[in-house]
């Protein structure tokens, strides 16, 4: 069955709700969303310069809060799943002294954020976090924190409006502060993102396409294996130094410039692993650029036959897949009306994104169901709006 998690209007009533418990009656001034994402296709390709087609989900991070007199600034989160203290108070530097990452390890994502703003100085403030994008998922909650947290800093303080500006200093916020050396896809699509299209990302011009996506009988189905993963432990920065290091050898400024023929050019100066990382990531470039050309055609067939392509190269070339991510695709592709399916995000775990046909979905989750054996949650999706302001009643 699907998941039933709290729609935006419940989750701002949720976090009205723990600010006036926590702040002692009173009301936020101040309530904004920004999306978690999806990427149908293009994964590993965003730090190699490459093209990625992600869409922004129905999932979200709110953020509730009022400005305050003076620098100290107060955060609280209502997500459950959290191991960690629910709530962190410290103080804005009064000059222009960095704000150092430290614990609770979520609230790190909000230091970067306020780190990197663009507009100073800021004041203080109140704020509670809300969310429905699950953690570990591979679905981008980080990036959803970073992009409703800048949000939130635009109603207290504007900038300039610069959405490109704006996915760029969350980005760098999870650089600095959180130890992940992401691309720009997630941060990008959540700023960017718009309902009923896939966002269709240069990463290297950072030129975006909105990918027109709103067909009724179409469903996106994201299936949580809720087999958690963690992008800050080794095998991320490893795969990153992987592809530098083949580019370096190929001659070029990153893999987005190279071909199949320079990569077999010089497979006697790679050792085999780093000509697999890098034979990935060549010929997933050219496939996400493919699938959006099918996608504008409706030629959802070839779509998911890229997207099973996809899959099978991020399993047997960069070894990101795992067990539990190659049955629920399997399972999903053994349903009528399923065109294709593949792991999403950063891999070891996390989700399935699915392709598959309305009058279908019920059938198919059935059977994934059947076939896997662990707790499985189902999100049927389709394309939905980036970050915005939402109203505080």
């Amino acid at each position: 069955m699907a998941s039933s998690c709290a729609s935006v209007p419940e989750l701002v009533a949720d976090a009205r709700r723990l600010f006036g418990q926590v702040f002692e009656g009173e009301t936020p001034q101040v309530a904004v969303c920004a999306p978690g994402r999806v990427n149908l296709i293009g994964e590993h390709t965003d730090y190699n310069q490459g093209f990625v087609l992600p869409m922004a989900l129905p999932l979200v991070t709110v953020v509730v809060g009022s400005k305050i007199s003076g620098q100290d600034v107060t955060v609280v989160t209502a997500t459950e799943d959290v191991d960690e203290p629910h709530r962190v108070d410290f103080s804005l530097p009064s000059d222009r002294s960095p704000l150092c990452p430290g614990t609770p390890s979520w609230a790190n994502y909000v230091k970067g954020v306020i780190q990197h703003y663009r507009v100073r100085p800021l004041a203080g403030f109140r704020a509670v976090i809300a969310s429905s994008v699950p953690l570990g998922g591979g679905l981008s909650s980080s990036a959803s924190l970073e992009v409703a947290f800048y949000t939130f800093l635009q109603q207290l303080k504007p900038d300039d409006g610069d959405k490109v500006a704006k996915a760029l200093a969350c980005q760098q916020a999870e650089h600095t502060h959180a130890s992940v050396p992401c691309g720009i896809m997630d941060q990008f699509v959540s700023v960017l993102g718009r309902e009923g299209h896939a966002l269709l990302i240069d990463c290297r011009s950072l030129e975006a396409n909105h990918i027109p996506l709103a067909d009724p009988n179409l469903i996106i189905l994201i299936t949580n294996s809720n087999v958690k993963h963690s992008l800050t432990g080794s095998e991320y920065p490893t795969r990153r130094k992987q592809c530098e290091e083949a580019a370096r050898v190929l001659g070029k400024a990153s893999l987005r410039d190279a071909t199949m023929k320079d990569l077999e050019g010089a497979k006697d100066r790679l050792d085999d692993v780093t000509y697999k990382r890098a034979r990935h990531v060549i010929e997933e470039i050219e496939r996400t650029a493919q699938a959006a050309e099918s996608l504008k055609r409706g030629a959802y067939k070839e779509f998911g036959k890229l997207m099973v392509e996809s899959h099978n190269s991020l399993r047997d070339l960069y070894e990101v897949s795992c067990s539990e991510l190659d049955e629920l695709v399997s399972a999903a592709l053994e349903v009528e009306g399923v065109f294709g399916s593949r792991m999403t995000g950063g891999g070891f775990g996390g989700c399935t994104v699915t392709l598959v046909q309305a009058d279908s979905i019920d059938r198919t989750t059935r059977h994934i169901k059947e076939r896997y054996n662990g707790t499985l949650t189902f999100y049927v999706t389709t394309p939905s709006e980036g970050a915005r302001v939402l109203s505080t009643s």
